[in-house]
C-alpha cells in the first residue's frame, strides 16, 4: 500500500483536500495566481511540499494556453562561440521558469525543412533562431508562422524578425584603427565566409577605419579564411607571396588569428616586431597565444542572455513587432600588437 502511495501522482485535489481549501483556489494559488492571504497562500503551498506536489505542465498548458518551452535551432554544436549563446540563452530561460528544447541543422542544411516545422509541432511559445546559415535561406519568410515570437541572432531573409547581436562593423574599426596607431601602414585582413552578415559588417568597418585615417583599401590585402586555422593560415602565406610589406594582420575571428600566427611563424616573420595580429572574440585561448592576442572582446554570454530575454518578453506581452538590439563591444590589447 505504502510503495502505490509513493509512486501515485499527487494531484492538485490532494493538494486541496490536505491545505482545507477549495480545489479553484488551490489550482490558481498552485498556478502563481489566486487573491488569497498570505496565509492562505503560506497553507496552500505547505501543503503540497508535504505531499510532494509535482505541476502538471500539460495540464497547466491546456489551461493556459502555454507550454512555457522555447525552442533553440542552432548549427555546430562544437563552436565555442555559439555554445556560449546558447549557454547565455538556456540559463535566461531556466532563471525565467521556461524548458529550452533544442535542434541543430546541418552546415549546409536549411531550417525550413525540419527544425522550424519541428518546433512549431511541439507547440513551442517561441523560437530563438541561433544558426548563421539561416540568414542565407530564403524560404524562411514564408515558413515562420507571424504570430509566433521568434528572435534571431543573425539577420532573416525578409526582416520582421528580431534580431540581438553585437556591433559588428564596430569591431573591425576598433581593430583597424588601433594597428594605424600602432604605426602600422600595410594592413591585411583575414575574412570569414564571404556573403555572411558578420563578414561583410567586419569588413565595413576595417575599410572604414583606413579611408578615416587616410589609408586606401586594396582588395590585395583581403583574403578568405572560412573562419578555420588552417585556411587562414593558407590565407596568410598567400597574402604574404602578394605583398611582402604588409606589417599588420587583422582576422575575424581569434581563431583564424591562431592560423595566422602559425603561418606567420613558418614564413619566419616575428610578432608583432615584423607584423602584429589583432583578432576578435576574445576566446578562451586569446590570453595564452604565442605571443598573447589582441582582440576585440564579443559579449557571446550576454547576447545570448538577451536575445532570451527579449524572445520571453514579446511571449509575454504577445508582441510580434520586430526590433533589434546591438550589444557593445571592446579592444582588448595584449602583445600580439606591439
Amino acid at each position: 500500500m505504502s510503495a502505490r502511495r509513493a509512486t501515485r501522482h499527487v494531484s492538485v485535489k490532494d493538494v486541496a483536500a490536505r491545505s482545507g481549501v477549495s480545489f479553484q483556489t488551490t489550482s490558481k494559488v498552485l498556478n502563481g495566481g489566486g487573491s488569497v492571504s498570505e496565509a492562505t497562500r503560506a497553507r496552500i503551498l505547505q501543503a503540497a511540499t508535504d505531499l510532494g506536489y509535482v505541476p502538471n505542465l500539460q495540464a497547466r498548458s491546456l489551461v493556459m494556453q502555454r507550454t512555457r518551452t522555447v525552442g533553440v535551432i542552432t548549427s555546430d554544436f562544437s563552436d565555442h562561440n555559439l555554445g556560449r549563446f546558447i549557454v547565455g540563452a538556456e540559463r535566461e530561460a531556466r532563471r525565467q521558469g521556461y524548458t529550452v528544447v533544442m535542434t541543430s541543422i546541418e552546415p549546409e542544411g536549411s531550417g525550413t525543412e525540419y527544425a522550424l516545422p519541428a518546433m512549431m509541432e511541439r507547440r513551442v511559445d517561441g523560437i530563438l533562431l541561433a544558426a548563421p546559415q539561416m540568414e542565407e535561406d530564403e524560404a524562411l519568410a514564408h515558413v515562420l508562422d507571424r504570430t509566433l515570437p521568434v528572435v534571431s541572432l543573425y539577420d532573416v531573409p525578409g526582416g520582421g524578425v528580431s534580431t540581438v547581436g553585437s556591433d559588428d562593423e564596430l569591431t573591425g574599426v576598433l581593430a583597424t584603427r588601433h594597428l594605424v596607431e600602432k604605426g602600422r601602414r600595410v594592413i591585411a585582413t583575414v575574412i570569414g565566409t564571404r556573403g555572411r552578415s558578420v563578414t561583410e559588417s567586419r569588413l565595413r568597418g576595417y575599410r572604414r577605419a583606413l579611408e578615416e585615417t587616410g589609408l586606401p583599401f586594396d582588395d590585395e590585402l583581403v583574403e578568405e579564411g572560412g573562419w578555420e586555422i588552417a585556411a587562414a593560415a593558407t590565407a596568410t602565406t598567400r597574402l604574404f607571396e602578394r605583398r611582402a610589406d604588409i606589417t599588420a594582420v587583422f582576422a575575424q575571428s581569434d581563431t583564424m588569428a591562431v592560423g595566422v600566427l602559425s603561418a606567420l611563424r613558418r614564413i619566419r616573420k616575428e610578432v608583432p616586431v615584423d607584423c602584429a595580429v589583432v583578432g576578435c572574440d576574445d576566446i578562451d585561448m586569446a590570453p595564452y597565444t604565442v605571443p598573447p592576442l589582441t582582440t576585440i572582446h564579443v559579449p557571446f554570454y550576454e547576447t545570448g542572455a538577451e536575445a532570451m530575454r527579449l524572445l520571453l518578453n514579446l511571449i509575454s506581452t504577445g508582441t510580434v513587432a520586430p526590433s533589434k538590439v546591438v550589444l557593445p563591444v571592446h579592444l582588448i590589447v595584449r602583445a600580439s600588437s606591439g
